[in-house]
């Protein structure tokens, strides 16, 4: 296991980068990749990212990263065509270090790159953003040189399911931006905007729900939970912010319905995909995390924290490590939303004392990764 640290160390060599994902729309691991961009260049070194593209992009660039687009996102046999694109814009740009993380361009990454020159190739590093399903096509997360494991649960997964040796899987929190996610009052002209726009939310004890919206994130048995809530505190509104993915807005139409019948109109406010999601944090009495499974870290419960309010979640994967370290009063069993809307009940009138380690931290992750990146490129054996 190569060791991870705790204090951001800029590498004596300049380093170039390149982290590969299908696109850069919306969502956790693009957003986290958007950030340790960031912070590749910000400590000197040269940052590139490939993708298909998306709303990120322009943030990506402005950042000073380099952005890439290559149609690496479809889960299909015709993405193998890229392999051969792929190989020669690797070997044009000299990188010293290639991440990927995503099946299909860790693919198409590791297609390309076993076919490279073994003493000049760049290092191949991969992060299990997921517990993949077992089988060949995920397995090829596991064929990089080391692997980067988002939380503990996950890296049980991996080493239970892939046999992957622990000394080859360094675990590293994704991190949050200290400096976006910190204890403050919500920006007084953003409310003043947001109240314009939402007059429903003003002066309500506010339930917040973020995520993409998704079948498994929870926000069916979220508008399941707000129909008890307002039993026991009339005055709460709930917020679910977060937009469908491309090609499937339906489930928002299914979830306005459900809303409807559950006579939830007037209660809870869809208000969509949004940047300024920090500030909903602050402005919450309680965020909620509802995901009908295991998931893998859980970003929403950090960063909720980070920002000093408390987090109601389901006692099981990603978001139980989170609590367990940062608010444990926080936990419900898992799937009873009986309990979950007595829990955010309580926790309105009570003294919530929060508390989140540093590994949690962006500076951390950063740290750690190239710690990862410097050891590799310290072995010279490829």
């Amino acid at each position: 296991m190569l060791d991870a640290v705790n204090e951001t160390e800029a590498i004596p060599r300049v380093l170039k980068v390149v982290q590969l994902l299908p696109a850069l729309n919306s969502g956790g691991v693009e957003r986290g990749t958007v950030e340790f961009a960031r912070e590749l260049v910000r400590l000197g070194h040269q940052s590139v990212v490939i993708s298909h593209g998306g709303r990120m992009v322009e943030q990506l660039e402005a950042e000073g990263s380099q952005h890439i687009a290559m149609p690496i996102h479809r889960k299909s046999l015709g993405s193998l065509w890229q392999v051969r694109p792929l190989r020669r814009l690797l070997e044009t740009l000299q990188a010293d270090v290639i991440h990927v993380r995503s099946r299909v361009p860790a693919w198409i990454a590791w297609l390309a790159w076993r076919k490279m020159d073994p003493a000049s190739r760049p290092r191949l590093v991969s992060t299990f953003h997921g517990m993949y399903s077992v089988n060949a096509y995920s397995a090829i997360m596991a064929k990089a040189e080391h692997c980067i494991a988002i939380s503990h649960c996950v890296k049980r997964y991996m080493v239970d399911n892939y046999q992957i040796p622990e000394s080859k899987i360094t675990l590293i929190p994704r991190g949050l931006d200290a400096e976006a996610f910190v204890r403050q009052d919500a920006d007084s002209q953003w409310l003043e905007v947001l109240f314009s726009e939402y007059p429903q939310l003003n002066g309500k004890p506010i339930i917040l729900m973020p995520g993409r919206l998704s079948r498994w994130k929870g926000q069916e048995a979220f508008l399941q939970m707000m129909a008890r809530l307002v039993s026991l505190r009339p005055d709460v509104h709930g917020v679910v912010v977060g937009d469908a993915e491309p090609g499937k807005q339906h489930y928002l139409e299914e979830l306005l319905a459900m809303r409807e019948s559950l006579g939830l109109t007037e209660v809870v406010t869809f208000v969509g995909h949004r940047s300024d999601i920090a500030n909903f944090y602050r402005l919450a009495a309680v965020t909620c995390h509802l995901s009908n499974k295991e998931e893998p870290f859980g970003r929403t419960v950090p960063e909720s924290l980070a920002c000093g309010t408390p987090v109601v979640a389901y006692d099981r994967g990603g978001a139980s490590e989170s609590l367990n370290a940062g608010f444990r009063q926080g936990l419900v069993p898992a799937d009873d939303v009986v309990a979950f809307a007595a829990r955010v009940a309580d926790l309105l009138e009570a003294d919530n004392q929060i508390s989140l380690p540093p590994e949690y931290y962006l500076d951390h992750q950063v740290a750690s990764t190239l710690n990862v990146y410097e050891q590799l490129l310290g072995n010279s054996a490829h």
